[in-house]
């Protein structure tokens, strides 16, 4: 049985700031914390115990635009056979080609799917469903609705998550990646709730749970309510869980 077989995907996910590997604390460019400076060698380590996937981001062009790291990408895809799914500054249909040319097998387009929904429908029209990923970050405001930062999170656009979401899946969108940002890099637990609301708004997608996770618990109860994968972070990073751990907690198995 593999990951795509079971319906479930494990996404290990490697962020990238100035060439290394880093995680920020609810996307504050200020709190930043440092996991090394080979994210190549950590993408081999994550492909030696099992993944098929990669959640690749660029972070310095999430913030000013521009994604960087297409030789990383040719570099991870010729080194471990990993599927990429990456983004990060994806601004124009050129940024698309450019990282699909690169060997990604997605390409994640977040705050321009929110700026310009029509113009990542388009994408989607043009490059095939399964090869973007719409990435809905979100934060709940005072009054409880789900808002749509972009810009690194910087800035909020109008709107609500579950317009959003709703205008993708009319468009026919397959993947979409939502983050809590108050839980990024937190290892609070993801937002259960969140996916919840999600999955009954737009049961048609498969969606991404990212946000939070920290233990074998979080993963299994992100899995029991259906998402189709989980993105995980700083719980690898820290040695919180293990790949294998997770393989075997969730009874998908790594490819032979």
């Amino acid at each position: 049985m593999s990951q795509v077989e079971d319906g479930f995907t494990l996404y290990p996910a490697i962020d990238v700031r100035g060439g290394r590997i880093v995680r920020l604390s609810q996307g504050d460019y200020d709190q930043e914390t440092r996991y090394g400076d080979d994210p190549l060698r950590l993408a081999a380590l994550y492909a030696e115990q099992g993944a098929q996937w990669l959640h690749l981001v660029d972070l310095d062009a999430a913030r000013a635009g521009g994604y960087t790291l297409s030789a990383l990408v040719r570099d991870i895809v010729a080194g471990t056979g990993l599927k990429l799914q990456t983004g990060g500054g994806v601004r124009s249909r050129d940024d698309v080609a450019a990282i699909l040319a690169a060997g990604a097998s997605r390409v994640v387009v977040g705050s321009l799917a929110v700026r310009e929904p029509e113009t990542a429908i388009a994408w989607l029209d043009e490059f095939g469903s399964e090869r973007i990923t719409i990435a809905l970050d979100t934060r709940q405001d005072r009054s409880g609705a789900w808002r749509l930062p972009v810009h690194g999170w910087t800035e909020t656009a109008a709107g609500t998550l579950e317009l959003m979401a709703s205008q993708y899946a009319r468009a026919g969108l397959q993947h979409l990646l939502c983050t809590d940002i108050s839980r990024d890099g937190m290892m609070t637990g993801p937002n259960l709730e969140l996916y919840s609301t999600l999955k009954l708004v737009v049961p048609s997608l498969q969606v991404q749970a990212s946000g939070g996770v920290r233990n074998l618990d979080d993963v299994l109860q992100a899995r029991r309510q259906g998402n189709a994968g989980v993105v995980l972070g700083r719980s690898l990073l820290e040695g919180k869980l293990t790949l294998p751990e997770a393989f075997a907690a969730t009874g998908v198995a790594p490819p032979c």
